[in-house]
Formats: C-alpha cells, sequence, structure tokens
C-alpha cells in the first residue's frame, strides 16, 4: 500500500545518519489533511484501511513536550553545524501528528499515573491512581490487556523500574503509584510475554518481608535474566520473559545514557530483543518508555534530559527497522504523557542567543556527580575543612564547566550551594525562596546544571510537572487517525480502532 511509505527507503536513510544513526528521514505522503477533526474522536478520523495493525508500538517519552524534543533537535544541529537549523529527530519526521491535551480527573497539571491511566484505558482519574476510577473503587482494562486477549503477544519496557507508573499503566490497577509490591505482583501474574528494563523498588515489600516477585515471576513461567550474556542469549521461543538490566543506578533504573559505559545494555537494545521475542502471525504490541527524560527534567538537568531523548529516538528506529518486513501492519505511535520542568529555549541572560554546544561539553548527569563525586566528597571531608575549590577540578571534568570564566555572581551561588550541601540541607525546605533555588536536590549540583543550561541559553520554571499539552506522532497502518488536536484519552481508543479491538464504551 503505497500511501503507508517504503519503510525500507526510511530505513536506508537511517542508517546513513551522521549522528547516533538517529535522524530518519521519512518522506511518507500523509493520505488525509488535518483538517475535519473536531476534538479527535474516531468518529471523525475513519481510515481508508481494512486491515488491523498487527504490529503496533507505543513509546512514550514521560516528561516530554516540544520544549525536550526542541532541544534535542537543537543540540544535534549545534553538535553538526554553525548553521541556524534543525536536525529533526527521526519520530518528528513522521508523516502524521497531533497534539495532545493532559489534564486529569483533578488538575490542570497531571502526574504520571494519571496521564498512564488515560492513554492505557481511555479514563481519566485521579493523580497517582493507576488504571481505577476517581473513587477508586472501579478498575478499567488496559489496551495492553485487550491486546493480549485478542491473541497478540505483549511487551512493556521501561528505562525506569518496572513497578513505575508509566510501565505500571499497562497491566495493574492500584488506589496508588507508591503501592510497588502489588504493582509488581500483578506484573508477575499479568501473563505478558516480555518485561525489560529496569528492576523493581520493592521485590520483597516495604519492610522486605514479603515473597519475593522475582521468585514468584520464575513459578508463573518467566524466564529471568539480569546480564548481558544472559540477555543475548534469548532467543524466540524462550516463553515469558523478565530482563532487568546488569547495571542499575538511581533507584533501580537504567543508567542515564549520559552514564552508559560501553557495552551496557540500552532502551534501543530492549527494544530489539522484545520484537525478536514477541514477534509471531498473530502480531504484538509493545510500550517503551523513555522514562528518565522526566526524572532529569525533574532536576532541570538539560544534558541528561537530551540525551535520553535522543536515546528514545534510537529505540524507534529498531521499530521502525522491523516496519519494513511489514509495511501494511505496522503502526508507530509516539507521544509523552505530560511535559516536566517547564523547559524552555531561551533565558533571559542570554536574551535571544543559544549556545547549545556547551551542553556537549556535560559528561555525565546529576547523579552520576552526586554519586561518584560529591556524596564521596562528603563522607569523606569534615565540614568544616572543606572548600569548593576542592571539587572545581571535578566540576570541570564532569560539566565542561570553566570556573575562571564564570561571574562574579555565579561564584557566590556555587559556593553558597555549596555550603547547603557540605551542611547536608537537601530536603526541600519550608522558605520558598531556597525552594526555588534547589527544589529538594542536592544544592551543590543542581546550581551546576543550572548555570550549565542558563549559559547554554536553557530555562526552566519548575522542578515538577507543567499543564501544556504534548505532542504525538505516527507512521505506518492507521497514522491518519493521529492528525488533530486531541485528548490523551483518545489515544487509547485511536489505538483501539487501528488494532480492531472491541473495547467498553467511555
Amino acid at each position: 500500500m503505497k500511501q503507508i511509505g517504503n519503510w525500507k527507503r526510511i530505513s536506508l536513510r537511517m542508517k546513513k545518519s551522521a549522528l547516533y544513526a538517529l535522524f530518519i528521514m521519512l518522506s511518507i505522503a500523509p493520505l488525509f489533511a488535518a483538517a475535519q477533526h473536531d476534538g479527535g474522536t474516531d468518529r471523525n478520523t475513519a481510515t481508508a484501511q481494512t486491515g488491523r495493525a498487527k504490529y503496533v508500538f507505543l513509546f512514550i517519552g514521560d516528561g516530554m513536550a516540544m520544549p525536550q524534543i526542541s532541544s534535542a533537535e537543537v543540540f544535534a544541529t549545534a553538535r553538526s553545524s554553525t548553521d541556524i537549523s534543525i536536525t529533526k529527530l527521526g519520530f518528528t519526521r513522521f508523516p502524521a501528528s497531533g497534539l495532545t491535551t493532559t489534564y486529569d480527573a483533578g488538575t490542570f497539571i497531571t502526574d504520571s499515573a494519571s496521564a498512564v491511566t488515560a492513554i492505557a484505558t481511555g479514563n481519566k482519574t485521579l493523580s497517582g491512581v493507576i488504571n481505577m476510577d476517581p473513587g477508586k473503587t472501579t478498575s478499567y482494562k488496559t489496551i495492553a490487556e485487550y491486546a493480549h486477549e485478542a491473541g497478540m503477544k505483549v511487551g512493556v519496557v521501561s528505562s525506569v523500574t518496572l513497578d513505575h507508573a508509566t510501565p505500571a499503566g499497562f497491566f495493574a490497577k492500584v488506589p496508588s503509584r507508591s503501592n510497588y509490591y502489588d504493582i509488581a505482583v500483578q506484573m508477575a501474574q499479568s501473563g505478558f510475554e516480555y518485561f525489560a528494563g529496569g528492576g523493581l523498588l520493592q521485590p520483597t515489600g516495604k519492610n522486605n518481608d514479603q515473597p519475593d516477585v522475582i521468585q514468584m515471576a520464575k513459578a508463573q513461567g518467566y524466564t529471568y535474566v539480569n546480564s548481558r550474556d544472559a540477555f543475548n542469549a534469548l532467543k524466540p521461543g524462550v516463553g515469558k520473559t523478565l530482563a532487568i538490566n546488569a547495571t542499575l543506578q538511581d533507584a533501580g533504573s537504567l543508567p542515564y545514557e549520559l552514564d552508559r559505559k560501553a557495552g551496557d545494555l540500552s532502551l534501543a537494545d530492549y527494544t530489539r530483543k522484545g520484537i525478536e521475542l514477541l514477534d509471531n502471525p498473530n502480531g504484538f504490541f509493545l510500550m517503551v518508555e523513555g522514562g528518565k527524560i522526566d526524572w532529569a527534567c525533574h532536576a532541570n538537568d538539560a544534558g541528561a534530559a537530551i540525551s535520553d531523548v535522543l536515546a528514545l529516538d534510537n529505540a524507534i528506529k529498531e521499530a521502525v527497522s522491523f516496519a519494513e518486513a511489514h509495511p501494511q501492519e505496522t503502526l508507530i505511535v509516539v507521544t509523552g504523557d505530560h511535559e516536566t520542568g517547564g523547559m524552555t529555549i531561551g533565558f533571559a541572560g542570554t536574551q535571544y542567543d543559544t549556545f547549545f554546544d556547551k551542553v556537549a561539553l556535560q559528561k555525565i548527569s546529576f547523579v552520576a556527580f552526586n554519586d561518584g563525586v560529591l556524596t564521596p566528597y562528603k563522607k569523606n571531608t569534615p565540614k568544616a575543612q572543606s572548600k569548593l575549590s576542592d571539587l572545581i577540578p571535578a566540576i570541570q571534568q564532569s560539566f565542561g564547566l570553566d570556573y575562571t570564566k564564570l561571574s562574579a555572581f555565579q561564584k557566590e551561588q556555587l559556593e553558597f550551594a555549596f555550603q547547603r550541601s557540605m551542611a547536608n540541607e537537601i530536603e526541600r525546605p519550608v522558605a520558598e525562596d531556597q525552594f526555588l533555588l534547589y527544589g529538594g536536590y542536592e544544592p551543590l549540583t543542581v546550581k551546576i546544571t543550572q548555570i550549565m543550561n542558563q549559559t547554554a541559553g536553557i530555562g526552566w520554571t519548575s522542578y515538577a510537572h507543567t499543564g501544556v499539552p504534548v505532542p504525538t506522532f505516527a507512521a505506518g497502518a492507521h497514522q491518519e487517525l493521529f492528525y488533530g488536536y486531541y485528548d490523551n484519552t483518545d489515544i487509547f481508543r485511536k489505538l483501539a480502532s487501528a488494532m480492531n479491538l472491541s473495547v467498553a464504551a467511555r
């Protein structure tokens, strides 16, 4: 079907890319104009195709809206050229795109739990609630469960822990996203064929007094692997699989892309293996989350956020490559659950100028700096003997921040933040001015990233989520369903329509 495009040509262009092999030259002409959409319901996005989307990918960039996407594109351009232009990411070249609202049942600024409930079930709920109604008495069936019941295999991949809100949103029903053990138990009992990426926050319960979920999963027939060699050895026919990364960071997640070592598994690796294990004549549904985009934006670490957006784009490349063999039956959808941080391209101190090449000087994330530099220094150095000058070489090596070129005001800010860190004043202070400075993060580290960002021309307004809409992109079978301006609950119905699933009414 010509309207779907030549996936082979897409992949060839992708392989020729000069930057991380991420920038896919898609030239698929859309069948349907973006007009005639009154809110994104399926009534006015009817498709001319009769076959169902048999292989469906849903990629979610947690905390990812246009600022994060545009920053990654500007960064890619700045690294490869001095021209004022945009090097688009692979998924931003997808032929169909729309804009998606994210409010939940109680607030215009959603959290990940209520956002994923909307995407996965088509229902609004309160922040913190996963796949239950606002009264926390009625459970909702997810798009993944509908697909599974229809005979499709199902996979869930995330760069954060598998019991975190977004991955949990495709298999769990809990009144609180903090019920990590209950979520993990439901994962083991789900019957889904592939779980991969980060670990589990409470595998033996909050007080370490419950049956081990890993052993529970094994008893349910899951093959459990947690090494690269064992992961690479997985072959089709292995059956249900639970694959947890050997290297975990930041409460059990994959390392930030900035911190990933040579030989460590990536989000793209987990996506590629998921395709290999899930591929079957009945089709599959695979959800992949770039979860640490959100975490980096909470900490106002633009370098880490941009790198993880690029890592997600690299994972999407694997889906595009798969679609070559199934051009008429594959649908790829990319969206975000909300925006995080109030990120913007533009800072008052640089006015109309940006210097994104400075972002490339950052070598590690804020977490890696805390774990590898600041925390050991605090542990081994009495406060009375501590000096910011002791850490200047490590700051410059880690972030490329030249202390000698900082203004007197910036140096004063770093010194003040250093003193607060050495006093272990990292809890969110009551004083408004102190919260606005650090947001509950390690003061010295967040001040370093803030100065880095500001120097590059990147601004932030929050350490939390914001209420702006997020973009949604689609390519492949029934891509035309995803044009327009619609709510996040409509993504559920659009996916169900594309897969020809009979789902419960709103």
